[in-house]
Parts: C-alpha cells; structure tokens; sequence
C-alpha cells in the first residue's frame, strides 16, 4: 500500500525508533488498535484534521485509538505529530508502520473465507496447507463465513489468492462454456 512520503517516513522514524528500545511490537499492536479505531469511527479524521480542536483534544483522541495500555514510544510520538501539525497523517503512518513491521518481520495476512462454518480439524488442516505453503512466514490469521462460495474456500495471504470454492469453479465453467 502506497500511503505518501510523509506517513512512510514517519512510519520509518517510528519504526527506528521503536525498535531499538524494544518496542517495536508493542507500537505495532497499538498501530494496529489505532487503525481498528479510524476503521470503526471515520469521523475521528475529520476531527483530527479540524483547525479548531485543541491540541489537548487531538492528543487525548490518539491516545484513546491506541487503547487501554499505551506505551512512552506512541505518546512520545503523538507529542512530535502534534509538535510538527501532522496529526491528519495519523491513519496513514499506522498502516505504514504496520507494513513496515510485517515486511521487516516477515509477517503475511491471511484471510480463510469458507462457504460455512468448518470443523475445527478440517481449519487446522487448510491452515497447516498454508503454513508450509508460507514456510518463514509468520501469519496473522482471520476468518470469514461467505455463503456465496457455495461450498469450498478462498484463501488469502497478503496478495496471493487461492480460490477453491464451488462459486469460482461454476464461474470458470461458464467462461469455458463461453468461449466455446
């Protein structure tokens, strides 16, 4: 994802800076909480953006995006984004600190939508299949139910697809069908 040069090089600073105090992880949690709240609340840009809130106001905002338990590396950097008048660029440099992380800590997105709810040794299965498929990887799983698939699965990790549902075969068979 291209967020611009500011939020990168933020990001970057952040990273730097996070990491040689061991830190790194944590921020990356609380850049992945903050994104959650802007995801969760969109009027939290728009006020962020806003001439008239006060600084204070903006702070305590990005403080409580980045939940209960917040580390001295994020406040330190609230203070610098407030200082420099960057605080619009918040959503922008927490994805680019958590790609930055997940590209320097070979960590994949994987998303496994199932057309129904699979038994638990049936997903321990699917994800051993995508764990040696991804082997150095480490995988933030989620999960989805997509009753469209018909039957089968899709899986996602990062920017790979591999789609194994009823709905993808069906489509496939039609294109064939077709062009025939």
């Amino acid at each position: 994802m291209d967020n611009g040069l500011i939020p990168r090089r933020y990001a970057k600073a952040l990273y730097k800076f996070a990491t040689s105090h061991g830190k790194g992880l944590e921020v990356y949690n609380e850049m992945k909480t903050v994104e959650n709240a802007f995801s969760a609340n969109p009027e939290l840009q728009k006020t962020l953006a806003n001439p008239f809130v006060s600084k204070g106001d903006k702070s305590a905002l990005l403080k409580a995006a980045a939940g209960d338990k917040v580390e001295n590396d994020y406040l330190g950097f609230i203070d610098l984004l407030l200082e420099m008048k960057r605080e619009e660029f918040a959503r922008l440099i927490s994805l680019a600190y958590i790609d930055l992380y997940r590209r320097e800590n070979k960590i994949s997105q994987v998303k496994v939508t199932t057309a129904h709810d699979l038994p638990a040794e049936e997903m321990e299965r699917l994800l051993r299949m995508v764990s040696k498929a991804f082997e150095g990887r480490t995988l933030e799983i989620s999960t989805a139910v997509d009753a469209d698939l018909i039957g089968g699965f899709v899986v996602d990790v990062d920017d790979v697809r591999m789609d194994a549902s009823l709905s993808n075969e069906i489509e496939q068979l039609r294109l064939n069908l077709i062009t025939k």
